[in-house]
This record gives C-alpha cells, structure tokens and sequence, in this order.
C-alpha cells in the first residue's frame, strides 16, 4: 500500500472547486526476467516465462483544490511520477478513479512532443497543438515563448543540437503559455540560470493569481517546504 502523508505548510483560502480527485487509485506493473537464449526460446514455447507484478501505487486517494501549490516528495521507486502521469492521462491506473477539473499541461517527460530534427521555433508549433493551443493563438504567442525560453540563435537550430537543459527550458516556457489550469512539473526547478529561475517566479505567481494548480515533484525538500502550500510525501508500506 502507498501511504500518503499530507502535511499543510502554509495556509490559504482554498477554494472550494475541486481540481483533482483520485480514488483508491493503484498502478501494476508486470517485469518479465530475462534469462540465457536457450532457456528463454524454450521458456516463451512453454509460458513458462518468469513475471513479477511490482506495484508502482495503491490506493491513493488524494483531493487537490484549485489554486493549490502542493509538493510532492519521497525516495526513487515510491510512485511519484508515475502519479503524476496518471493525472496527466499518460498512462492509466489499473484501478481506481480520476477526475480532473480544466486544461492540464505537463512537463513530466523532457523530450516528449518534441521532434530531434525540426528547429526550435517548429517545435514549439508541435509542442504547442499537443498541449492544447491552437495554430493562432501560437502564432501570437510565438515572441513571447521564444523570449522567454532565451535559447539565443538555436531556436532555428535543430532540436538534437540542443543541451537537456535548453530543451527543458523551451518545454517550460510553451507549457506557461499555454495558460493550463493545472501545470504538473517533474524536477525542473533548478533549470537556467540565476535570471531565468526568476522569471520563472513571476510567470508562476501571476499564474497562481488567476487560480492555477500546481503540483510538483522533486527530491529538493526545502525547495518544496518554501515554494508550496501543502506537502504530500509518498512511501511503500
């Protein structure tokens, strides 16, 4: 069982609308061990391959209320992104309910959306379409995402050309400006340097303003216990 321990770091006026509900939600996974080709070849003849089931979560049952900044913390392997990924509607659970509430974009997956031999600027039109924009409203947007991403002349250069860290600030700078009602963000806090982690900040307060969800993942606790008002820590039992 995944036990979920909720802790309130500051208080807030929660709004009543609720953003994301999660009901005894559980997610297997089935790993096959590979063993030595002949006993392998002999083995998938006669099923009698050897399965393990590992479950990444059970039974969750979470609420997140809109305009909520919650954290989400534990070790490797407690399910936090793949909890992530299912509010996000990358991957299903095997049980259990989710219901969300208004557009959700993440950043959960650095090259997701992304194609290694278009140019920056056409892939911001990918990224974009995927995560809900429309042509034209990228199109007048298009300035400010470059603007904002600040990757200077390799945004007409192909994305296999760029560094994990300008692919993950360009990815953050199309989510914001998708103006999601829920932004779901997997360690990428500690991205660009001094100046851009501040424009960050702002964008994300002006966001919060107008009631977005955030919730987040990372293994920096401190950075979760100042920037969140609520705190969710995961572990197996």
């Amino acid at each position: 069982m995944t036990k979920i321990t909720e802790t309130i770091i500051r208080r807030k006026k929660i709004n009543d609308e609720v953003a994301i509900s999660l009901s005894n939600i559980s997610k297997k996974y089935t790993i096959t061990h590979e063993k030595p080709t002949l006993v392998e070849d002999v083995s998938r003849i006669l099923h009698f391959q050897k399965k393990e089931e590992f479950w990444a979560l059970k039974d969750v049952n979470l609420t997140i209320h809109k305009g909520e900044k919650v954290g989400f913390y534990g070790p490797n392997g407690v399910g936090k992104t793949t909890l992530l990924k299912i509010i996000a509607g990358i991957c299903e659970p095997t049980s259990g309910t989710v219901q969300t509430k208004g557009k959700i974009v993440s950043l959960i997956s650095l090259d997701a959306g992304f194609h290694p031999d278009l140019t920056g600027q056409e892939n911001i039109f990918l990224n974009g379409l995927i995560v809900g924009m429309s042509k034209t409203e990228i199109e007048q947007k298009l300035k400010q995402i470059i603007d904002f991403a600040d990757i200077g002349d390799f945004i007409t250069a192909p994305m296999y050309t760029y560094s994990s860290g300008m692919r993950l600030r360009l990815g953050f700078s199309i989510a914001v400006h998708a103006e999601p009602d829920i932004l779901l963000l997997d360690e990428v806090i500690s991205m660009g340097d001094e100046n851009f982690r501040k424009k960050t900040n702002r964008l994300m307060k002006e966001m919060f303003a107008n009631g977005a969800t955030l919730l987040l993942v990372s293994h920096q606790l401190q950075y979760l216990k100042d920037n969140c008002n609520k705190l969710i820590i995961l572990k197996n039992e």
